[in-house]
Parts: C-alpha cells; structure tokens; sequence
C-alpha cells in the first residue's frame, strides 16, 4: 500500500525545504494471501499413500460347500509348511504318512524357505511337462504358537516367489505331534 507524505511546507527559519524521507516498506498482505491459497490448494488436490495389502480369500465356513469344493490335487505337486514357535518352520513334500522328502526345519528368508519353494516351483511342472496348470501347490499350517509375523512372512514368500497356489488350512494332530517331537510346538 502506498503512503502519502503530507508533512509541512517547511514553514520553519527560512532554508531549503528538505522532504523527509521514510524508510521503504514492502506490503506482504498479498504475498501471505497467496501463499495460504497455494497451501490449501495442494493440500486438497493431493492424494495420500494408499495401503498395500495382498488379496486373500478365505473359503466359506459352510460344511456344505466346504463338501462340495472339495479338490483332490496330487501329492507329487504337494508342499505343507508348518508354522511353528520362536519363529521356525518345518516342509514336507506330498503326504506327512508317506512324504516324497521327509519334514525339514527352514528358517525365513532368501536362503531358507523361499530356496526351497524356488527349486520346486521349478521342478514340479517339469514332471508334467511344463504345464502351467500344473504347478506347485503350497498349503499353510500355523499352530497357535506362531505369531501374526510368521503368517506375514510366508504370505511375502509366496508373493516373492510367485507361488501361484497356495492355501492357509488348520493343522492336523499328527502335524503338531511332529512339531512337538522338533520342539516347534
């Protein structure tokens, strides 16, 4: 805004007459204005983070459907991991009565489980021949002992390395007899 200088005529001992001269003043009301109008503008325009989560569907409780559904898949294409305590788990490959490779402890990670499931991933469709349809199926066992990390983390394995057939089912009692014997339970 401007000032206006309405000082005397210099009516005073007779001399020059000097004009006074005020320090220059910069009026920011505008800046202001349009700095909290950009402020708000882009508060509202801009979108926040979205959550990543994975998809899961869980099956129905319904015995009828559960009946229904129900599919047989083979055990040459079969790998159960067991979730046990102090964040350790255990595989086996086809039946726990009569597995084509006998229950392993692993640990999490690059150079535990997710070797594993690499080299099955790879394995199980070469019997049949390459088929994509015919691929390792991976099926998820956690005891109570496990914690929501454990689940967390397998989840990720099968994400990481593209299991396209995975299951989380409840344990068996023969399965937590053997965690028991291992010390997992």
């Amino acid at each position: 805004m401007a000032e206006l200088n309405t000082g005397d005529s210099g009516g005073g001992k007779g001399g020059k007459i000097r004009s006074k001269k005020n320090s220059g003043s910069v009026d920011l009301t505008a800046m202001v204005d349009l700095a909290f109008l950009l402020i708000t503008f882009f508060m509202l325009t801009t979108t926040l983070s979205k959550p990543q989560s994975m998809n899961l569907a869980m099956p129905d409780k319904d015995p009828d459907l559960v009946e229904k559904n129900k599919t047989e898949v083979a055990d040459d294409r079969t790998m159960t991991v067991l979730l046990g305590k102090d964040n350790q788990l255990m595989w086996y490959f086809g039946q726990l009565q009569a597995p084509f490779v006998a229950p392993t402890k692993e640990v999490y990670g690059k150079d535990g489980i997710r070797k594993v499931l690499l080299q099955y991933i790879k394995s199980v469709p070469a019997r049949y021949g390459n088929d994509p349809k015919k691929g390792l199926i991976v099926i998820i066992k956690a005891t109570s002992e496990a914690n929501y990390k454990n689940i967390v983390d397998i989840l990720d394995e099968m994400a990481i390395t593209k299991v396209q057939t995975y299951a989380i089912v409840d344990i068996s009692q023969p399965e937590l007899d053997l965690l028991s014997t291992q010390g997992l339970n």
